[in-house]
């Protein structure tokens, strides 16, 4: 049971991996001593990376192999103690990828050191694969004393916190919004400012959109074609906006009141004109939405701060806006009803995001919780970006690298305190797919009577059980 709520993510989404491996020993049963080799001179620490140089990843690899590894060296060095730090890079498949570590860690191997997704922390967590901070490197004073926790958001701390426990420091992050085209909407008389305050206001606005030619109102990721993006640019944010999670006290949302006003919404765009079914099911839909909204052709859409920084940048962007700056508004996802969110809140998003947790089968705990720190302290946090604009889960480095970019540093300030993440569980990706064939069947013009009964027997199917479910 997930009993803290701090609050959202990649986005990371299952990103790169970032693991550093060291030589564990054949120990590893039965409880340890968190101060085991404690007193070393010696450390051999080796860190493997699901990134390599020139290929997945690559910025990542570069900057462990050629930054954080001497520094650490060095930093270690001036403390008296000879550690050697080797890179092995790596280019699996994300879901490849967890097998292999999950494999290993059943085997009490693996990495020191492993930053895996967010979604992650709770299943390894459950399987034992990995254990609280105060367990593996000492008691709460030291783990809470780090002085790096003042500058990590509480909402993005969840990243690494499972059971009200954490397991390791939260990496970059992300956070969804509401994008809009200004040229569009001066031209359908709505004001540049817009900063809706209900699903209603959206709507509205939209049929405002509708009356200009060749415009699709309104994109909200539906289907299965888009696969997670529906969930986490759609169902979920919509979700949160209802005042409820996909998993509450241990148990699945199912067919219920509020996840029925979701589809419901979903209906109102799709089957009134507002936003174009079929784009949901192309198979390259997302990146047509992407395309069409580059060309003033939609005048809404969902998405996290990867549409700005990466979709419509001027100069690199895969839909390169040239005006961006000046065309492109942002605003915050409204609750369904102010005050209708998630704790009361007016306005929600859903983030992604990583943690790097530790091994509890790690020969040198200390000195891994001294790397920890070390890779996520302002300095390594700050030279990791490499001098691109983007969110880290420090708000010093927020502030300092993000003050020449308003739509980012708006994300930072104003998104990343309210956001929400999704469960870290076993079944949560077969939860994600029965939401979005749920969107999917809307769209598709069945009733939300329909999607939303059909969804409740593949929640029963997905969680193991009708009494693992909130529902009817």
């Amino acid at each position: 049971m997930r009993s803290l709520r701090l609050f959202p993510a990649v986005a990371l989404g299952a990103t790169a991996t970032l693991l550093l491996t060291g030589c564990l020993g054949s120990s590893g049963s039965g409880e340890q001593d968190a101060n085991r080799n404690a007193d070393a001179k010696k450390v051999e620490l080796t860190i493997g990376s699901n990134s390599v140089k020139g290929g997945k990843s690559s910025a990542g690899a570069t900057f462990t192999e050629d930054v954080l590894i001497p520094k650490f060296v060095a930093d270690q060095k001036a403390k008296g103690v000879d550690v050697t730090v080797k890179f092995q890079g790596d280019g699996s498949d994300d879901e490849v990828y967890k097998q292999k570590l999950s494999l290993d860690l059943s085997n009490k191997s693996g990495p020191d050191l492993i930053q895996i997704d967010g979604i992650w922390v709770g299943e390894f967590a459950q399987a034992g694969y990995i254990k609280p901070l105060t367990d593996t490197v000492g008691d709460a004073a030291k783990v809470d004393g780090w002085d790096g926790w003042q500058q990590i958001p509480e909402s993005v701390q969840q990243l690494g916190i499972f059971e009200s426990k954490r397991y390791g420091v939260p990496g970059g992050t992300d956070g969804r919004v509401l994008y809009f085209n200004k040229k569009l909407f001066q031209q359908a008389g709505l004001p540049a400012d817009w900063q809706p305050k209900s699903w209603e206001e959206i709507l509205q606005a939209g049929q405002a959109l509708k009356k200009l030619s060749g415009v699709t109102p309104i994109q909200v990721n539906g289907g299965t074609a888009m696969g997670e993006a529906t969930t986490m640019q759609g169902v979920l944010p919509l979700l949160v906006g209802t005042g409820t999670s996909i998993n509450v006290d241990g148990k699945w949302l199912g067919d219920t009141p509020k996840l029925r006003q979701v589809l419901d919404f979903y209906h109102q765009v799709y089957g009134s004109g507002l936003g174009d079914p079929v784009l949901q099911r192309e198979a390259k839909g997302r990146d047509k939405s992407f395309a069409e909204f580059a060309a003033n052709k939609i005048g809404i859409l969902l998405e996290s701060d990867y549409f700005w920084r990466s979709v419509v940048e001027p100069k690199a962007g895969v839909a390169k806006m040239a005006d961006r700056d000046a065309a492109v508004g942002y605003a915050l996802i409204p609750a369904a009803r102010p005050g209708g969110g998630v704790k009361g809140q007016d306005f929600v998003s859903m983030s992604g995001g990583g943690a790097t947790v530790i091994n509890p089968n790690t020969k040198f705990p200390q000195q891994a919780w001294e790397l920890l720190q070390f890779m996520n302290s302002a300095a390594m946090v700050k030279e990791s970006l490499n001098g691109a604009a983007k969110i880290t889960q420090r708000t010093d480095v927020n502030t300092e690298v993000l003050a020449s970019d308003p739509m980012l540093n708006f994300v930072a300030t104003k998104v990343l305190p309210i956001t929400q993440y999704r469960p870290g569980l076993a079944e949560y990706p077969k939860i994600s797919a029965a939401l979005q064939q749920a969107t999917a069947d809307v769209v598709g013009g069945k009733s939300t009577d329909q999607a939303a009964r059909a969804y409740q027997k593949s929640v029963e199917t997905a969680a193991g059980g009708k009494d693992k479910v909130a529902g009817n």
